[in-house]
């Protein structure tokens, strides 16, 4: 997978990235690690560890994506979690699946049969099947787990959606404009572990509610 690149956002992440890169060793691939320059514990945490820092110019979840997004100059990509949440062994299948099946992108699913996840709560995951449901409809996205970002592409198909989004709006943002776009899009199978350590930076009610009112406006904006 010398043609893929793993784009890292981290953020307060100094007991699990270490971690989650050590994991990502033996795979034969980049590694992009964004995080602020004050965050100095993280930085420090994986400084004897084969991968690229890039200093995130604003903040945001979103941001850190799309700040590393830039930078990939292979022709694959993959939003990959610093929190010890993503599988690394489900790399290789989403990898397959992309070139076998000729795929612009492949988003990974918890909900799909012989699915899970350690980490869902009952609110995510209510809010998760909602939004979800409303993507399929208003958007007719086949997709199964619409918030989940562990998400294998295309790195020119990306760039070229023009994506603005700098929070976690931007889990809606991608699939939509990518379907708009008429994207080759897949599902891949996956169980979500549960985090290393840390919180969950996701404020479940503030940031639905704004991933909600993105939809609608994608809904309503056909731009």
């Amino acid at each position: 997978m010398k043609n893929l690149t793993l784009v890292i956002p981290a953020k307060k992440e100094k007991e699990s990235l270490p971690k989650v890169i050590n994991e990502l060793k033996n795979y034969d691939l980049k590694i992009l690690v964004i995080l602020e320059k004050n965050d100095l514990e993280t930085i420090n945490s994986i400084s004897n560890f084969d991968c690229q820092l890039v200093f995130q110019k604003k903040k945001g979840y979103g941001d850190a994506i799309l700040e590393g997004l830039n930078l990939v100059n292979t022709e694959f990509f993959c939003i990959f979690n610093a929190d010890g949440s993503f599988n690394p062994s489900e790399l290789n299948i989403m990898y397959k699946k992309l070139k076998d099946e000729n795929l612009d992108a492949v988003f990974a699913s918890r909900y799909e049969k012989d699915c899970g996840s350690e980490d869902d709560t009952f609110i995510t995951y209510i809010g998760n099947f909602i939004f979800t449901k409303i993507g399929n409809v208003f958007f007719n996205l086949d997709i199964t787990d619409i918030l989940y970002t562990y998400v294998m592409a295309k790195t020119e198909k990306i760039k070229n959606l023009n994506l603005k989004k700098k929070d976690f709006r931007l889990c809606v943002e991608l699939p939509i404009k990518a379907k708009r776009s008429d994207l080759n899009l897949g599902t891949s199978k996956s169980f979500e572990r549960a985090r290393i350590s840390g919180k969950k930076k996701v404020n479940a009610f503030k940031d639905g509610i704004y991933i909600l009112l993105e939809m609608f406006k994608l809904f309503f904006d056909k731009k």
